[in-house]
C-alpha cells in the first residue's frame, strides 16, 4: 500500500510548485522531501518527477496520485468531522486567515464569545490577504477564511469550497476634515487634485478605487501606497490624502474625516468560505456561527450615522 505521507508531499508540491516551497510549508528540509518523493516512486514503479531548467514537473502518472490522495484527505476529514459531530462536547481546533479590516472589526468579540460559549474550542487567527489565504484554505493551511470581493473585481473560486456571505458595507470617499486639508475638497471631481492614499497594485482594492477615478475621467495622483487601511484612515484625517474605504474599517471608533457616498452607492461583499470536507466539525460551525452574528450586529450598528448623504458624482 503506499504511504499517506509521501502522497500528501507530491500533493504538496502540486501545490507550491517547488521543492524548497514544500520544504518551509512542512518544516523539513529540501532533501528530506527529495528522498521521500524518490521512494514514492519506487513504491509506485513509475516515474513521478521530470526536471525542467532549475525546477521539476509532475508526470501525467503523479496528477493521477494527486487528484487521487485530494480525494483521500476529503475523507479523512470529513470522517474526524463526524468524530467531532458525535462528541457531547464541541472541542477542536480552528485556524482561521483574515484580513485586517474583518479582524479589527469581527474578531474581538467572536474569539471573546467562542471563549465562553465553547472553552474547549482553541480558535487561531492569522491576517492574510484574500486572494491568498482563499488559495491556502482550499490547500489545508487553514479551515476558514474571511476574504472580501470588490465590486465588479470576483474573488478566487477553488473547488471544494463552501462559501458564504457575511456582510457588506459601504465604499466611500474619505476626505479631511476641511479645517485640517491644505486643498479643500468636496467632491470625487475636486477630489482629483488632491494626493490618494492606495493599496499596492494587485488588490482589487486598488483595481476598484482606480477604476472609480478613470470613470470620473481622472488619473488619480496616487502618492501614498500601503497596505495598512489604519495608515489610510491617519492620512485622510491629517489632511494629507483622500481615499475610498469601506465603512467596516471606521467600525467602533470615530473619525474627523468626512465620507461622502459614491455614485451607485457600491458595496463590497465580505464572506466567509470553508472546505466542504470539513463543514460537518462542530467546532467549525460553531465559530462561523458566532462570527455571523458578530457581523449581523456590526452592521446593524455601522457608521450610518457619521456618513455624509450628499453623492459624490
Amino acid at each position: 500500500m503506499l504511504e499517506i505521507r509521501r502522497l500528501v508531499l507530491l500533493r504538496e508540491l502540486a501545490i507550491r510548485g517547488t521543492i524548497a516551497a514544500v520544504a518551509e510549508a512542512l518544516n523539513f528540509t529540501p532533501s528530506a522531501v527529495s528522498q521521500q518523493l524518490s521512494q514514492l516512486e519506487k513504491e509506485t514503479g513509475t516515474q513521478l518527477l521530470r526536471k525542467a531548467g532549475r525546477r521539476v514537473q509532475l508526470t501525467p502518472q503523479a496528477e493521477v496520485l494527486v487528484a487521487e490522495v485530494t480525494e483521500v484527505l476529503d475523507t479523512l476529514e470529513r470522517a474526524e468531522a463526524r468524530l467531532q459531530a458525535a462528541a457531547t462536547r464541541v472541542t477542536g481546533r480552528v485556524r482561521v486567515a483574515v484580513f485586517q479590516s474583518a479582524a479589527l472589526a469581527f474578531m474581538p468579540a467572536t474569539l471573546r464569545a467562542m471563549a465562553l460559549r465553547y472553552p474547549d474550542v482553541r480558535v487561531e487567527m492569522v491576517q492574510r490577504e484574500p486572494e491568498e489565504a482563499l488559495r491556502e484554505t482550499w490547500a489545508r493551511d487553514f479551515d476558514m477564511v474571511i476574504a472580501e470581493q470588490y465590486p465588479a473585481h470576483a474573488a478566487p473560486h477553488h473547488p471544494g469550497l463552501d462559501r458564504r456571505d457575511l456582510t457588506t458595507d459601504a465604499i466611500r470617499l474619505a476626505l479631511p476634515a476641511e479645517e485640517e486639508s491644505l486643498h479643500p475638497v468636496g467632491s470625487l471631481d475636486t477630489a482629483r487634485h488632491m494626493p490618494w492614499v492606495m493599496e499596492p497594485r494587485g488588490a482589487a482594492s486598488r483595481h476598484f478605487a482606480e477604476q472609480v477615478c478613470r470613470v470620473a475621467g481622472f488619473e488619480p495622483d496616487v502618492r501614498y501606497e500601503t497596505a495598512d487601511l489604519q495608515a489610510h484612515m491617519r492620512l485622510v484625517e491629517s489632511g494629507n490624502a483622500v481615499a475610498l474605504i469601506p465603512d467596516l474599517i471606521w467600525a467602533g471608533r470615530d473619525t474627523s474625516a468626512r465620507l461622502l457616498e459614491l455614485t451607485g452607492s457600491p458595496r463590497r461583499t465580505i464572506f466567509t468560505a470553508q472546505r466542504l470536507a470539513g463543514a460537518a466539525s462542530p467546532a467549525a460551525r460553531a465559530f462561523r456561527e458566532i462570527l455571523e452574528q458578530t457581523a449581523s450586529y456590526g452592521t446593524a450598528t455601522s457608521t450610518d450615522s457619521r456618513r455624509s448623504p450628499t453623492g459624490v458624482p
